[in-house]
Parts: structure tokens; C-alpha cells; sequence
């Protein structure tokens, strides 16, 4: 959440990024009421416990004398009933304020692209160009069908539609690059991994910030209120919630999770096959930062990303987020995107962001630093990559005439040596 000193003093700022991101700042003007309305009741509170404690010293010393002091004990009754009172109203407010932080979404950064929606992102650079392939290309669902790899049918008579299988070469691609992914990021990028739950409570998906502004876009157990993660970034940055972190900065940890999303009300002809599925695998990137670094840390986070599809061989291009396209809770992103030539268009597979201290705020995860002052970092993630279309373009890319397809070189040994998938008789 947003620091409330930050706020006050730099009111015109923050509306500012508020409005540029397409949203009402009246929630400002409210937070700051809020603000404003329990300063007052703590003044007001801590000039009665001060006169109370001067009158209380007044009595001794009258008693000492033998002087009646039932009137003024009796005004003091009453000051402490108006006191206690008083400190219940600040709890309330407190808790009315919180509520309503939780609400305020993180500031855009200030370079970042202005626009309303995703017309407004900007192309950073680009790996590559699009292929076109010499033929009429397939989609990965006619080719997955075509390899006996991918099951659509078999899946939506388990779960229903939205959620693939996989089988044969086609689950042991999904995990030879789930396994190609982690090695690269912690023999070669430095993260530390980890394997996370994918189970979360109400105070880590707030802290994350998907809680309140997700709610419907996920899937709770309403039994245990716990929800299915919709990424990895939900348990691995919660790993130091509530902690001060006495390890040295920078922080990099690294997860393979199953993520779960509802995808409420998605349509079009990106709900067939892979592309948008209710559950997908993910290879998740989180650092922890000390925030005079995060905007460098950024930067080499989207390498890292960059990286796993450089060695995979595939196209792709670099995207920064406008203000009204980022996520609630980031302050600057970039999307990488793949090029499908079935598709015929550009595919996210990672998002790489830099949250500030929001994330953190919300999650209670502080540093110590060199002056030994405790503060709070600054928290990153970027997929290190999703999957799902991941394979998408690895299979419209790889496509043959005669319709195999073709693997690249750095999956191959994951494969067992295989590097080619030929279609089923």
C-alpha cells in the first residue's frame, strides 16, 4: 500500500498517477479525511490523558493535605470515560483508513507510457523478427492434436473447458522446461529456489495486493478461506511477510508453481487450446531489493526473462505497460511477448514487475541497513517464463511442412535426446 506520509505530502503526485491510470482520485481525498479525522481524535485523546495525569499528581498532593478530593476524582472518572471512548473511535478510524489503503492502487512510475489500455504500450526492443513459414502454418491446437500431445477433449469431460492435458512427448516437454527454466535462473541468474505452496491464506494475497482488487478472478476454498495461487508471486514474496530480512540485499528467489486463475468472462478465439486456460505452470522470478537499486534490479530481471527465450530460439519483443494498463499494484512493467505464426500474433509470456515498497507495506517485509535504520524494500517478479504459451509458440514456430516439429537445442537434453516430435499415424 502507499505510505500515508507520502500522501499528505505529495498529495498532487499521487493523484496524478491515479488519474493516469484511468481511475477516480476521489479515493484520495477520502483516505485523507480519514487521515485528518484520526489526527484529531489522537490530539484530542492525548490532551486528556495529559490533563488527566497533571490532576492525577494535583490529588496526591491534596490527599497529602487531607483536603476532599471526590469532586475532581469524580471529573476524573468521567475525563476517563470521554478518553476511552475516544481511543475506540482512533481504532475504528484506523481500521476504516487500512481498509481503504488496501484499496488505493501504487503510483505509476513517472517515465511510464501514458494511455488508457494496452493501445498505449510501448515496443522497447525486439529479438528477432516473425517467422513466416513457407506454408499455410497450423495452430498448436491442430498440431497438438495431430502429435497426440495435447487432449482438449479428454480434459473438458475431467475439469471442463479451460484446463488442457497434456500427454506423451507433450507432458514431457511441459517438464522438460519447467526443469531447462529453474537450472538456468539459479545456476546461471543466481536465484536461490524454492517450492511454495500453492494454497495461500487471505493475508498473503492481500499482501501481494490481490486481495481486494481480484477477488472474483480467483478460486477460494471457502471452507479453509484459502485460495488456489494465480501465480507464484503470491507465496514466494510472502516468504519474508512479516519479517525483517537479515540476509544482504539483493534477495533472489526462484519457483515452479501450477497457477489458477477463473479468467471471468474471457472470450474470443484466445479461449481455444492453450492460450488462456484456469490452470497453467509458471516458472515464477521474485527479488528483494534495496529500493536506491530496484530500477536496476528491473532491468536485469527482464534480461533473465529475456535469456530463457533467447536460448529457446524464439522471436520475441519487449513492451513497457502505460499507466492504465499496469497492474494494480506495480509501479513500472514490461510484458514480453512471443510471436505465434498459427496465431498470428504477439503472445505474453512474462511480465516483469517493480512494485516499490507497496507490496511490502502490505506484507510487513522490511531490511536492515547500513545505518542500521530498518525500512521497508522494494519487491520485483517477473514470470521466468509461463508456459503455456510458451509451448504455443515453441510448437507454431517449430512447425514442419510435413507437420513434425522441430525442438530447440537447449531443450534437447531435457528431452532425452529427442528433437523432434513426429505426428501420430
Amino acid at each position: 500500500m502507499l505510505d500515508i506520509r507520502r500522501i499528505r505530502e505529495q498529495e498532487q503526485e499521487v493523484r496524478a498517477g491515479i488519474e493516469a491510470r484511468g481511475m477516480d482520485p476521489a479515493c484520495i481525498a477520502e483516505v485523507l479525511a480519514l487521515d485528518r479525522g484520526r489526527r484529531d481524535l489522537l490530539t484530542e485523546s492525548e490532551s486528556h490523558k495529559s490533563r488527566r495525569n497533571k490532576v492525577s499528581k494535583q490529588v496526591g498532593a491534596l490527599k497529602a493535605k487531607g483536603e476532599d478530593t471526590s469532586g475532581i476524582q469524580a471529573e476524573m472518572r468521567e475525563l476517563g470515560r470521554e478518553i476511552a471512548r475516544l481511543d475506540g473511535e482512533v481504532r475504528k478510524t484506523d481500521e476504516q483508513l487500512a481498509a481503504r489503503l488496501l484499496t488505493v492502487p501504487n503510483v505509476p512510475f513517472p517515465d511510464a507510457p501514458k494511455g488508457a489500455d494496452a493501445s498505449g504500450n510501448r515496443e522497447v526492443r525486439r529479438h528477432g523478427e516473425p517467422q513466416r513459414l513457407p506454408f499455410e502454418p497450423k495452430t498448436h491446437v491442430e498440431l497438438g492434436e495431430r502429435l497426440k500431445i495435447l487432449e482438449l477433449g479428454r480434459a473438458a469431460r475431467m475439469s471442463g473447458t479451460g484446463f488442457p492435458l497434456l500427454a506423451g512427448a507433450g507432458a514431457r516437454l511441459q517438464r522438460a522446461l519447467i526443469s531447462f527454466m529453474l537450472d538456468l535462473h539459479v545456476t546461471e541468474h543466481g536465484y536461490r529456489e524454492i517450492w511454495p505452496p500453492v494454497l495461500c491464506n487471505r493475508a498473503a494475497m492481500t499482501g501481494t495486493g490481490q486481495l481486494p482488487k481480484m477477488q472474483d478472478e480467483m478460486y477460494h476454498l471457502a471452507a479453509d478461506d484459502l485460495y488456489l495461487v494465480p501465480t507464484a508471486e503470491v507465496p514466494v514474496t510472502n516468504y519474508f511477510r512479516e519479517e525483517i530480512i537479515e540476509e544482504p540485499l539483493p534477495v533472489y528467489l526462484t519457483a515452479y508453481s501450477a497457477c489458477f486463475r477463473r479468467e471471468a468472462g474471457a472470450a474470443g478465439r484466445e479461449t481455444r487450446g492453450m492460450i488462456r486456460v484456469h490452470q497453467f505452470d509458471k516458472v515464477e522470478m521474485v527479488k528483494f531489493v534495496e529500493p536506491a537499486t530496484s530500477y536496476d534490479e528491473l532491468e536485469k530481471l527482464v534480461r533473465d526473462a529475456e535469456d530463457v527465450l533467447q536460448r529457446l530460439e524464439l522471436a520475441y519483443r519487449v513492451v513497457e505497460l502505460c499507466a492504465g494498463d499496469l497492474s494494480f499494484a506495480a509501479a513500472r512493467c514490461y510484458d514480453i511477448e512471443l510471436w505465434a505464426p498459427g496465431y498470428n500474433g504477439w503472445l505474453e509470456v512474462s511480465s516483469c514487475s517493480n512494485f516499490e515498497d507497496y507490496q511490502a507495506r502490505r506484507a510487513g517485509i522490511r531490511y536492515r541497513g547500513a545505518d542500521g535504520k530498518v525500512r521497508f524494500v522494494h519487491t520485483l517478479n517477473g514470470s521466468g517464463v509461463a508456459l503455456p504459451r510458451l509451448v504455443v509458440a515453441l510448437l507454431e514456430n517449430g512447425q514442419q511442412a510435413d507437420g513434425s516439429v522441430l525442438l530447440p537445442q537447449a531443450i534437447v537434453p531435457y528431452m532425452g535426446g529427442t528433437d523432434r516430435l513426429e505426428p501420430c499415424p
